[in-house]
């Protein structure tokens, strides 16, 4: 693994999280009350023995750039790093990042300055843990060009993936991109000899989806991008490469989730709080790696609390919480009754000192939060009751949003003593 380097897309404008993304990338988002998004690619890639990697960035970064710095220090005797590589203009270049191929087409110098033996290219909003190192070993025991990380899903999710067909050894031979034509899906839908002959957990009927984690050899990969205009990998470059060249796909069994919407990171959320999640956040062969924090434990007083995640410097009085989340340094005070909420926490402890005539930071006295997401250094007045009774999908407010029926409180953003939503 030593001569492998990990690319890790940090996506677009991440429209479909706003107001999440108002002020940071899609891959800065604060996850399971302690970590960023981000950590989950580069954790996989450490874990895997892979400490060369790149992390393409575009919007809203500079909170991402400041988490990484942060976080991933390698000593002197290491040659291991984590680089940012921003989009930026050159004489060459007046354009920014068009779409996935792009980023990676304008970087390609610098992901092959150590002469990689592989290229590996991860997403920077998915919460999974993968073996990368049997991925890799996977591409090179096939003698791949290029080989795609698959998991199969059911019929009824095909249209919004890459779905690909493969033949007894394996190898892609038909890929399209989020199919909508039922006799397409037929055509790529999984039968039992395939399942047999190739040992796959899956069932007749299912399809093979694109999980958007590749490996390439670093040559093809210059092959399909340099001197093109192509823009995305699951568009233009994977359906170019099948059939001229050897590509391959590699299972994944395991817990898998693209979080692009308020709503499918509302969902992830949640499930990390079951008593058995299906992603193990405590499984010691699999640790996520984050920015240290200097935090006392949670304090908790006179609460009612089940299936909740709490994190460190967490303060909680007489209240009820379930099904929820509490972020780094988050504050619910005497009386509240949180439900199916993530409460992301603070950047920093507050004092009377600090703020003489505001609401506090945190959630105030006797509110109600039932499917809520409270972004960073938040203000929840005393009495606020934020719940959806009409059941508004899409909506937008001074200091709220809703999206997907799910109420959002940006970052920093303030709600006056007995606001209801």
């Amino acid at each position: 693994m030593d001569h492998v380097v990990t690319a890790i897309l940090g996506g677009g404008q991440g429209s479909r999280l706003w107001p999440l993304t108002r002020d940071r990338a899609k891959p800065a988002v604060p996850l399971a009350g302690k970590f960023r998004l981000i950590d989950i690619p580069i954790s996989n890639s450490l874990r895997a023995g892979i400490d060369k990697i790149y992390v393409l960035t575009q919007f809203n970064s500079a909170s991402l750039h400041r988490h990484i710095a942060q976080t991933y220090r390698f000593d002197a005797f290491s040659r291991g790093f984590v680089n940012i590589l921003a989009a930026e203009q050159s004489v060459k270049n007046r354009d920014w990042y068009q779409g996935t191929a792009d980023a990676v087409r304008k970087n390609l110098g610098r992901l092959n300055y150590t002469a990689p033996s592989e290229i590996l290219i991860l997403s920077g909003d998915q919460l999974y843990f993968m073996d990368l190192a049997a991925f890799v070993e996977r591409h090179r025991s096939t003698k791949a060009d290029l080989t795609i990380a698959v998991t199969p899903v059911a019929r009824e999710a095909a249209s919004g993936l890459g779905i690909m067909r493969i033949d007894h050894e394996g190898r892609i031979v038909e890929f399209v991109e989020k199919p909508q034509d039922p006799e397409v899906i037929d055509r790529l839908t999984l039968d039992r000899e395939t399942i047999d002959k190739l040992g796959l957990q899956a069932e007749p009927g299912s399809l093979l989806a694109s999980m958007g984690i590749y490996t390439f050899r670093p040559a093809l990969l210059d092959q399909l991008l340099a001197g093109t205009t192509t823009r995305d990998f699951g568009k233009e470059v994977i359906p170019a490469a099948i059939g001229e060249h050897r590509v391959f796909s590699y299972a994944h069994y395991g817990y898998w989730r693209d979080i692009g919407t308020i709503g499918s990171f509302h969902a992830a959320s949640l499930e990390l709080t079951v008593p058995v999640p299906q992603v193990n956040l405590y499984d010691p062969h699999f640790p996520i790696y984050t920015h240290p924090r200097f935090l006392p434990g949670s304090k908790i007083d006179r609460c009612e609390i089940a299936h909740s995640i709490l994190s460190d410097g967490t303060i909680i009085s007489a209240s009820r919480v379930t099904n929820s989340i509490v972020g780094v340094r988050g504050i619910i005070r005497r009386g509240s009754v949180v439900e199916k909420s993530i409460i992301m926490g603070a950047t920093g402890f507050s004092t009377a000192r600090d703020q003489p005539a505001e609401t506090p930071l945190g959630v105030g006295h006797d509110c109600t939060l039932r499917r809520t997401i409270i972004d960073l250094d938040a203000r929840i007045g005393d009495g606020c009751r934020l719940v959806n009774e009409a059941g508004v999908e899409e909506a937008d407010g001074d200091n709220y949003a809703i999206r997907e029926g799910i109420i959002v409180v940006p970052r920093r953003a303030e709600l006056a003593p007995g606001t209801v939503i």
